[in-house]
């Protein structure tokens, strides 16, 4: 029993260390590399009032911008 287990744990590491290769190997020539300027794009912003639009482009060159992404950010979940 515990060698078909670790038989059935060496195939499960071995198919997921090739998905993670083939993953890592296939590159989106449309997804920007480290060092790139990042694209142009416009976000909704909503200040307490009014909801507004946010361009990186009224920050370029005047100010440095993170973006952060919360995926579950308040869901509940």
């Amino acid at each position: 029993m515990q060698s078909r287990r670790a038989g059935v744990l060496a195939a499960g590491l071995l198919l997921a260390m090739s998905v993670g290769l083939f993953a890592q190997s296939k590159e989106d020539p449309g997804m920007p590399k480290v060092g790139d300027i990042a694209p142009d794009f416009t976000l909704k912003h909503f200040d307490g009032n009014n909801l507004k639009e946010v361009k990186l482009s009224d920050y370029r060159g005047k100010k440095n911008v993170a973006l952060a992404f919360y995926i579950f950010a308040f869901t509940g979940g």
